[in-house]
């Protein structure tokens, strides 16, 4: 495998071919020419170009995200949302995670990627929720992968499909809503 700095130089090359071009416009040339590094060597790390790009979103370090540790689930949660929201509304994240996760709908191969990018968030995530069950703000048996799959999915909802724009309190509504529900008590 490259090494990290390399690595990171191919992933880099990468995630700016897709946010520029999307993923039809991504080659392994021309990810090789604007990393410096011969395609030959590319394609022996990486079979193909969906390899490729699902193991950049993974180790890419301009997707990298910081876990929040508020002290509260309510904020660290928001913090989550906020950070969604980054990804999806401020370019090249943007670009490359519409791209990508567009075009993992036509391909097993980056749809592998990208599940494995989504389980690796979730992963990391998962402290959110341990500290807050050690605070005594989560009731047993809560799914951490539902609840982050609704707020994520409000992100994503808003911003890629309904082309709307987040409101500013957008954050602290959709966190509110998922910790207190909707129904009337």
């Amino acid at each position: 495998m490259a090494g990290a700095r390399r690595q990171q130089e191919i992933f880099a090359a990468t995630l700016a071919m897709v946010a520029e071009r999307g993923y039809d416009g991504l080659t392994v040339e021309g990810v090789a020419e604007r990393s410096g590094v011969n395609k030959t060597t590319i394609y022996r790390w990486w079979p193909s170009k969906a390899a490729l790009l699902g193991d950049a979103l993974v180790g890419a370090e301009s997707l990298e995200f910081a876990i929040p540790d508020t002290g509260s689930l309510r904020g660290d949660l928001e913090a989550l949302v906020l950070g969604v929201s980054e990804l999806l509304t401020v370019s090249p994240a943007a670009d490359v995670a519409v791209a990508a996760l567009g075009a993992a709908v036509g391909s097993p191969e980056l749809a592998a990627g990208t599940q494995r990018f989504f389980a690796d968030r979730l992963a990391r995530e998962a402290v959110v929720f341990e500290r807050a069950l050690i605070r005594g703000e989560l009731a047993d048996g809560v799914d951490p992968m539902a609840v982050v799959d609704l707020l994520a999915g409000a992100v994503w909802m808003r911003v890629v499909f309904r082309g709307l724009p987040l409101e500013a309190d957008f954050a602290a509504e959709v966190v509110g809503t998922v910790l207190g529900g909707i129904g009337s008590r």
